[in-house]
């Protein structure tokens, strides 16, 4: 039979923060019986229709009417109504009594707020949306927040930050229930770039780089050094790439961005290395060559100063077949 999947959702969901999850589970596929792993319902006090952020809203069924379900997977969407949804007593009342039964609760992005309201998340590791940990941390003060990872499971709970993080949590779900190829499958149809796992960021280092360089001054630069991974980038390469004396690129540069120009060029590298590890079949030592390290050991440090791990680590963890 089919695993029941169980969305809880209230006015003023996200709607992606539902849609993403609900068409991975949508379509994943047991392979054991060729047949769709899971059957996937969506809940609500009401049992009426729930608006979303966007000009659609979401029909419903009352979360009563499956109290008595065999419930696999509980998912609380998040959404700007989360903040009056952990305050609803009826909601999080009703959220955890399910959550009681299910082998499996989780929430998507600000969801973690009602999620952590009916106290399971007491003493755990949570993630929610960049935006929304502060909060998260001051309101439940017992909950473990950390604001970096795309998601987190601890025990049976699993909780993921922003929007598409709801995507990949959902896709490690159906990895840890069906098998790796079947999240594959599924990753590939809705043209996902990859499986990721939960130990990767929020933050792209192209999007922090943009944060940082809020007027864009060094756009230009940074598109040209992805370009040139491979030349001897120095200082005065650089500088002169951005019509500025070497001395004063430097200062200014580092005072924008936070780093220093060699520092920059270094977590470029790894970027760039990153997702050659992550979609290619290429040796790292091509790898290192075509990103400028020169050499595999230089790469290796990089990785191990930057991810904490080795290269090799790394493709073992994260590369899609």
């Amino acid at each position: 039979m089919p695993r029941v999947v169980v969305f809880v959702v209230y006015d003023g969901i996200v709607l992606l923060d539902l849609a993403g999850p609900l068409q991975v589970f949508s379509r994943a596929v047991d392979p054991s019986t060729g047949a769709f792993g899971y059957e996937c319902l969506v809940a609500s006090v009401t049992g009426e229709s729930i608006e979303t952020n966007t000009v659609l809203s979401i029909p419903t069924v009352t979360i009563a009417s499956l109290e008595e379900h065999n419930i696999d997977t509980l998912i609380i969407v998040g959404g700007d109504g989360a903040i009056r949804g952990m305050r609803d007593a009826e909601l999080v009342g009703a959220f955890g009594r399910l959550a009681s039964r299910a082998r499996r609760v989780c929430s998507v992005c600000s969801g973690a707020l009602i999620l952590a309201a009916t106290g399971l998340l007491d003493g755990r590791r949570a993630v929610t949306h960049w935006d929304d940990c502060a909060m998260l941390a001051a309101e439940f003060p017992a909950v473990n927040v950390e604001m970096d990872p795309i998601f987190i499971k601890d025990g049976h709970i699993w909780t993921s930050a922003g929007i598409t993080a709801g995507i990949d949590m959902s896709l490690a779900i159906a990895a840890e229930d069906f098998g790796r190829a079947a999240a594959f499958s599924v990753a590939r149809a809705m043209v996902a770039q990859m499986v990721r796992s939960g130990g990767q960021s929020q933050f792209s280092p192209a999007l922090s780089r943009q944060l940082r360089d809020g007027a864009g001054q060094f756009e230009k630069l940074h598109d040209w050094i992805a370009n040139n991974l491979r030349r001897d980038l120095t200082v005065e390469v650089l500088a002169a790439q951005a019509n500025m004396s070497a001395r004063n690129f430097a200062r200014v540069y580092a005072k924008v961005m936070g780093v220093t120009p060699a520092r920059a060029v270094a977590a470029m590298r790894v970027e760039k290395a990153q997702g050659l590890l992550e979609s290619s079949q290429q040796s790292v030592k091509q790898i290192a060559v075509s990103c400028g390290f020169g050499d595999e050991d230089r790469m290796r440090r990089a990785f191990v100063g930057t991810l904490g791990v080795s290269p090799s680590a790394y493709r073992a963890n994260f590369n899609v077949p």
